[in-house]
């Protein structure tokens, strides 16, 4: 019988492994780490979005990490779980004496590493673009933390129950299709309240649109956490994984 000592060994040799295959991963990388700060410093430079009263940057900030958080859970975890379960990895894994929890715990841990180095990169750029919040910097990301962390909950709760249902193949299109859609039209780079009524009604209950209007509440300056958001986030989050765990299949069926 493994103790507590010897699963914690395992848990931090799997969570090395994982870190590993994400930095070998180009195309995780490019929709992680790339694509958020080359469009942070694009909208920065062409004001497609404004605020009243304030710099385009302080919109941005908030709107680009909402992307990011999307690009790791949704797009980046969900592709890579997907390809993984196809390929017989994780079947393999099942039927090792690696504990569920330890290869679970091994992708949040990068899932969440993932998102740090994503707010790193995001308040770096975004400072050298003239982001600099009145209340301060650490004010503002403490504001922010309980949206990112249930946005990044939520959004790894779509990725899940993605890989967990679907050929490895159509996670890779639907994925990338659902964060282009995202992107355009599901209330992050541009506000709802500037959007026609017929997408932004039903934008504005799924998870892309709440992760960004509470993330700029809490961060863009004169805003506000509306607290219906807030609990519909959590529900979504909640959910998601809930529904992912209950459905997950470690291999196709047939």
């Amino acid at each position: 019988m493994r103790g507590p000592a010897s699963a914690w060994r395992i848990y931090l040799a799997m969570t090395g492994m994982e870190l590993r295959l994400a930095t070998r991963r180009g195309e995780n990388l490019l929709v992680t780490l790339v694509v958020p700060i080359v469009l942070l410093v694009f909208l920065a430079n062409i004001e497609l979005v404004t605020i009243e009263g304030g710099a385009t940057i302080d919109l941005l900030v908030p709107s680009i990490l909402a992307l990011a958080v999307l690009s790791t859970g949704m797009v980046a975890l969900g592709i890579s779980t997907a390809f993984e379960r196809s390929s017989g990895v994780l079947k393999r894994l099942g039927g090792s004496p690696l504990p569920s929890w330890a290869m679970i715990g091994a992708k949040t841990t990068v899932v969440t590493a993932t998102v740090l180095v994503q707010l790193l990169l995001v308040v770096v750029v975004g400072w050298f673009l003239g982001w600099d919040p009145p209340i301060g910097v650490p004010e503002t990301l403490a504001a922010a933390a309980p949206w990112l962390t249930l946005g990044t909950l939520a959004s790894a709760g779509i990725g899940l129950l993605m890989a967990g249902r679907l050929r490895a193949e159509t996670v890779l299109a639907l994925a990338n299709g659902l964060y282009v859609l995202a992107l355009v039209a599901g209330g992050i780079i541009v506000p709802l309240d500037r959007l026609p009524p017929v997408i932004a009604i039903p934008a504005s209950i799924l998870p892309p649109a709440l992760i960004a209007d509470l993330l700029r509440g809490a961060m863009v300056p004169g805003g506000t956490v509306v607290p219906v958001e807030a609990m519909a986030l959590l529900l979504w989050a909640v959910a998601l994984l809930g529904l992912a765990a209950r459905t997950f299949r470690v291999a196709d069926e047939g």
